[in-house]
């Protein structure tokens, strides 16, 4: 902090109120609980400085459209090779189309 109030680190600026910024971020000190209240603050509340991934969701999927004529058609089911060992392979399956409820 000395070295910031002397104006050895020109990056570094620290307000009236002590707080202590890096050009636009706001640094903050090395203490874990005050680091989780902030992110917690962060991430949860209506005011939220990042609004996490349902509204990130909702502004790519007004911006991504794929057309169906695009995409390939979908191959048939293979059946998998029994494995000799366990968690010799691991598969994942994608279900996609249902109908609605």
């Amino acid at each position: 902090m000395e070295e910031v109030k002397r104006g050895s680190k020109p990056d570094f600026v620290l307000s009236d109120d002590e707080i202590l910024r890096f050009g636009t971020r706001l640094c903050v000190p090395n203490d874990e609980d005050l680091r989780r209240e902030l992110l917690e603050e962060a991430h949860c509340s209506k005011f939220a400085i990042h609004p996490g991934g349902t509204k990130m969701y909702k502004d790519l999927r007004q911006l991504l459209v794929v057309k169906a004529e695009h995409q390939r058609p979908a191959g048939s089911l293979q059946p998998l090779a029994i494995p000799e060992w366990k968690w010799e392979h691991i598969t994942m399956d994608f279900v996609i189309g249902l109908p609605e409820p």
